[in-house]
Order: C-alpha cells, then sequence, then structure tokens
C-alpha cells in the first residue's frame, strides 16, 4: 500500500499533473456556477481533451472539474437561487436567505470552507481506507437500501416550516408520484407516459429542480413587481463581511465534521451520490438541532448550508471507492469516468490498484491537492461573484431564463424538456402560492426511483414477503432508526401537550 501511496505521490506532483489540477478544478468551478449545467455536463465536455494525455493526466483532469463543478455549483445556489447542479439544491434552502439578509460574502465563504472540509476529510479516509471499503459497499444489499431510503424520507420535516408537517407529506407523495413515470426498470412496461415517446425515460431531476427553484423564483419576482427594480436593494458595500465570527465557527465546526464523514459513507455506496448526501445530511442536521434551532432552518441557518456543502464534496471523493475499487459507478459523472477510463484500456475494479497503481493513487492524493486549490481560487473571487447580486433586475432575470432554460436543454437536446419544465413551473408557481414547501418534492423524486428499484428485488428474493425487513441486522438497525426518528417529533408534541403551561414554558427556556 505505501508503495502505491509513494508512486501516485510521485505521479500526482508532476508538473504537468499538477496543471491538470488546477485546470480542471478553474474550469469545473466556471462550468459548476452556471445554473443547470453541473458536473455532468463538464466532465463530458472534458473527453475529447482527454483523449491525447495519458491515463493518469486525463483522469485527474476529469476528477478536478467534478470536485470544482460541485464546488463551483453552490454559488449560484446562494445568489440566484439557481442550483449550479442537482447537489447543491439543499445548498438554496438556506444560502439564498442568507444573500436576501445582505449576507452573501459570509454565505459564500461558509461554503467554500465547508466544501474544502468535506472533500478533504474525504479524500484522507479515501486515501487510507480505499480497499476495506469496497468491501463495505458490496456488503449492502437491496433491502439495506431500501431501508436507507425509508430512513431519508424520514427527513421530510426537516424541509417544512412551522405547522406545514402535513403540506410537506403531501409534497413528498407528490414527488413519489413523479418518480414513478416511465419505464418500470424490473417490467420494462412504460407507466403513466400517455403514449408519449420523450416520457419513456421519465422526469429528469434537474428539469425538476430548475423549475421549482430558478424559474418559479423568477416568476415570483415578476408576480410582485420587483422585476421593474433598476437598482437593487443592496450594493457592494452591504454585502457583509466574508468573515465568521468564533461563535460561528464554534457552532457550524461539529456540523462541518460530522456531515463530511457522513456525506463520505453515503457517496461510498453504489448508486447514492452527492445529492442524494446532502439532503440526508441536511435532514440529520435540522433532526440533531434544538427546538430554537430548528425554527432557523430555511430562513438562513448556517448549519443549514454548511451541511449539505460538507456532505455533498465528501459524498464526489466517495464515489470513487465503488468507481475504482469496483469498477461500478456510483453516479452518473462517474459513470462518465468508467467509460473514459475503459476507453484507455484499464479495467477499473479489485486489481485496478495492483496493475496500475500510479492511475489509482495518484487520482486520490490529487484530490487533496485540488480542494486546497478550489480554496485559494474561490475565496479571493467571492468580492467579484457577488456582484452577481448588484446586476439590475431587468438584466439579471432574462440571464437566469437563458441559463436555467440552456442548461436544461443541453442534457438532452429535446424541446420536449423545454415544455415539460414550463408546466411544472406554472404548478410549482400554484403550489407555492398555497405555502406548499418544495424540497419534499424533490426529495421524494430523488428516492423514489432507488426505493422502488430496491423493494422490487428485496421482495423477489424473499418472494413477496416483507420478512426482508428483519431477516438481515442491518437493514433491522436501519428500520428501527427510521421508526425512532418518525415517532420522537410526536412523542416530543405529546409530552408537550400533557404538561401544564407552565412547565412548557419551562421546557421551552430550557432547550433556548
Amino acid at each position: 500500500m505505501w508503495d502505491g501511496i509513494f508512486t501516485g505521490l510521485s505521479t500526482a506532483v508532476m508538473p504537468f499533473n499538477l496543471m491538470m489540477v488546477v485546470v480542471g478544478c478553474f474550469a469545473g468551478t466556471f462550468i459548476g456556477m452556471l445554473p443547470g449545467l453541473g458536473p455532468i455536463s463538464a466532465v463530458a465536455l472534458m473527453i475529447p481533451i482527454t483523449y491525447g494525455l495519458d491515463p493518469a493526466s486525463g483522469i485527474i483532469l476529469m476528477a478536478g472539474v467534478y470536485y470544482g463543478a460541485v464546488f463551483g455549483g453552490s454559488t449560484s445556489s446562494i445568489l440566484v437561487n439557481a442550483p449550479g447542479c442537482a447537489s447543491t439544491v439543499v445548498t438554496a434552502f438556506d444560502g439564498y436567505p442568507l444573500a436576501q439578509q445582505k449576507q452573501a460574502g459570509k454565505a459564500l465563504a461558509l461554503a467554500a470552507y465547508s466544501s474544502f472540509t468535506g472533500g478533504t476529510v474525504g479524500a484522507i479516509i479515501l486515501l487510507f481506507a480505499a480497499p476495506a471499503l469496497a468491501s463495505v459497499s458490496l456488503s449492502f444489499q437491496s433491502s439495506d437500501y431500501f431501508a436507507l431510503m425509508i430512513l431519508g424520507l424520514t427527513a421530510v420535516a426537516a424541509f417544512s416550516g412551522k405547522g406545514q408537517v402535513l403540506k410537506a407529506l403531501l409534497m413528498t407523495v407528490f414527488g413519489l408520484m413523479i418518480a414513478t413515470v416511465g419505464t418500470d426498470l424490473t417490467s420494462g412496461t412504460t407507466r403513466f407516459t400517455f403514449g408519449s415517446v420523450d416520457l419513456i425515460d421519465g422526469v429528469s431531476f434537474l428539469l425538476l429542480a430548475m423549475a421549482t427553484f430558478a424559474l418559479t423564483e423568477v416568476v415570483m419576482t415578476v408576480l410582485k413587481g420587483q422585476h421593474r427594480e433598476e437598482e437593487p436593494d443592496m450594493d457592494m458595500a452591504s454585502l457583509g463581511s466574508m468573515k465568521l465570527s468564533r461563535e460561528e465557527v464554534e457552532e457550524v465546526a461539529p456540523t462541518i465534521a460530522r456531515s463530511s464523514v457522513f456525506g463520505f459513507i453515503i457517496g461510498v455506496l453504489p448508486g447514492a451520490g452527492a445529492t442524494i448526501a446532502s439532503f440526508l445530511a441536511y435532514g440529520l442536521e435540522r433532526n440533531l438541532a434544538s427546538a430554537k434551532e430548528k425554527l432557523k432552518f430555511g430562513k438562513g441557518a448556517l448549519r443549514g448550508l454548511a451541511a449539505p456543502e460538507s456532505a455533498n464534496n465528501a459524498a464526489s471523493t466517495g464515489s470513487f471507492v465503488p468507481l475504482l475499487t469496483l469498477g461500478i459507478p456510483g453516479s452518473g459523472t462517474t459513470a462518465i469516468m468508467l467509460g473514459a477510463l475503459i476507453a484507455y484500456g484499464i479495467q477499473p475494479g479489485p486489481r485496478l490498484f495492483m496493475d496500475n497503481p500510479d492511475v489509482f493513487w495518484s487520482v486520490i492524493i490529487s484530490m487533496y491537492f485540488g480542494n486546497l486549490v478550489l480554496l485559494i481560487l474561490n475565496l479571493p473571487l467571492i468580492p467579484y461573484i457577488s456582484r452577481l447580486l448588484v446586476i439590475p433586475r431587468p438584466i439579471l432575470i432574462p440571464l437566469i431564463l437563458f441559463f436555467s432554460i440552456t442548461g436544461v436543454y443541453l442534457v438532452s437536446f429535446n424541446s420536449f424538456d423545454i415544455h415539460m419544465m414550463v408546466l411544472i413551473t406554472v404548478v410549482a408557481i400554484f403550489l407555492k402560492l398555497l405555502e406548499f414547501p418544495m424540497a419534499p418534492m424533490l426529495l421524494g423524486f430523488i428516492l423514489g426511483g432507488i426505493m422502488e428499484k430496491n423493494l422490487s428485488r428485496a421482495l423477489t428474493m424473499t418472494d413477496g414477503s416483507f420478512s426482508f425487513l428483519w431477516d438481515r441486522p442491518l437493514t433491522l438497525c436501519i428500520t428501527l432508526i427510521a421508526v425512532l426518528v418518525l415517532l420522537l417529533p410526536l412523542a416530543s408534541a405529546w409530552y408537550r401537550r400533557s404538561l401544564t403551561p407552565g412547565a412548557e414554558a419551562a421546557v421551552k427556556e430550557g432547550e433556548g
């Protein structure tokens, strides 16, 4: 192992490969900032460029583009509520409110620090535990994935305001319903396509996210009449300091540490990826918060911004475990990288770190350099990036519309997706006017497909019996945790109602 690490280190610190890290991080950050484009598009654009490079340099470049795009995707989420990629949708929940509160500088700085920490923690764990983690990811079966998705759905309360739990549950069901549109992977039959060929592959998550956040925000701004404001209600002097106070650092440090490790673990599981990691980390963090802290989530909570940013970058690093050690792509982006490795004549799998140690270890070691480069690149640029907020709205709104629609179109090159996005935007505006939260719908949609697929497999293995929920200790443990997470808020509410008014006031004062 140590011989391999030294081989990888000597390969990664070659001047040309270091330049590939810098180029990849810069290109990825820039593409990630554009709403709708994200890491899959960024890595796909790099494939023609890498054909003339040796395998180690080519994969280092694509890896830099990958986590650079995830790193940069938070910028548009925070500043204009238009997620740069799917994994930064959750960043907008608290990042955008912070920008509206004239704390854009602080939000971007915190996102940069959280991303750097998440990526670095992931790279260190990956360096020393990659072979061992491969066996962990292999030990997860369909029943375990199903239980994990159920646990993820219990976080729905984290995405709802006070007194909106029922609305959040309804929106989660709506998201699960949208996830059923398309082709059933187990039987091969089409469902709810209404005879349309364009719906055979289902609805794109990116399309759904851009419609419910970017386009909806733009239309709501127009409906409120704010689009006529030539001058925005903030200037560069009021964007707030980039510095975090000592109290704020102490508040977010445990969150960043927890979310980094948690995000990496989720990223290691094949098919999970950075998007699921960011949703689950946000839900976990809100569930761990006190009653007083929970009220801040969705309104500019620093912990609500730090959790998904740490988790999605750690998960991006973790997704290289199944790719490099098992040859299984953990996400759409790593699937493209798998194709690039095979094109180089390299077969990812258990023998990769023995047959091609320079590729295996140099990619892992370059991740640490990449995260350092991203931090150095992004922090000085924050005052200039923040100038997006002072662009007059009559100019900014058409730009957001252009990049959102173009980003979705470039994924499929199908005009039907544009029509679908407009339709979903109209529905989302109607629901938003009725104060239905959008995030639970996205949570239900992203977990729905994985949950259905693994439920089908688990039922097949047990001849249609639900005994798979308690047959395996791991599945049983995850299921019990999900039940506890569901019951705890109900028990807490019942306990509060059973208290006398004076005692209830004392409990609230103690939590505060």
